[in-house]
């Protein structure tokens, strides 16, 4: 992820566009791999970036503002978790949509792993990010995260190795490591 030099605290609703039209759609694709339902992370994106705009003042510049977005939008996800949860079942709620990213069977192994299991399985391996920015996003140490997401890894290739053998082999511990273990 780039690192941008919009002065985002001082912005005005132009610096607010350009920042949306870097962070938009890598925010939508990780809300939607986390809530595993599009209309529901273009939600959050839309929540995530609102926030964004009414608490600039609280961004400091000398942060990275990836790190500081995506805690945004993490936040965002686990709100419309929690609102739409007495209504609706997470079972009951995936949907197989062109919009999706991720096979129907990937999703369905996906969506046995608690929010911030998914938030790491996907920043880890298809955003490449380090432990210490997902420090950052999650307010937990590397370590902790580190450790977390071994756990999350063995338990989503156990799921795919029982289920869809193909995928198992994908998921196996030395494939979904990232670059910057």
């Amino acid at each position: 992820m780039q690192k941008t030099t919009i002065d985002f605290a001082n912005s005005s609703e132009q610096a607010l566009e350009q920042v949306i039209n870097i962070y938009g759609y890598p925010i939508l694709r990780y809300c939607h791999n986390i809530l595993c339902n599009y209309h529901d992370a273009q939600d959050a994106v839309q929540v995530t970036f609102i926030k964004a705009y009414n608490k600039r003042h609280a961004y400091k510049s000398n942060m990275n503002l990836s790190p500081w977005l995506y805690r945004i939008a993490y936040t965002a996800c686990v709100d419309i978790i929690r609102k739409r949860k007495p209504l609706l079942s997470l079972d009951n709620d995936l949907q197989a949509t062109e919009d999706n990213y991720i096979p129907d069977n990937i999703l369905q192994a996906l969506k046995t792993l608690n929010l911030l299991d998914r938030s790491l399985i996907y920043s880890r391996v298809m955003e490449e990010r380090s432990y210490d920015e997902l420090a950052k996003i999650h307010s937990k140490t590397p370590a902790t995260l580190r450790k977390r997401y071994e756990r999350a890894r063995k338990k989503l290739a156990q799921i795919l190795k029982d289920d869809y053998p193909y995928y198992a082999k994908q998921a196996q511990p030395s494939k979904l490591r990232s670059y910057n273990e």
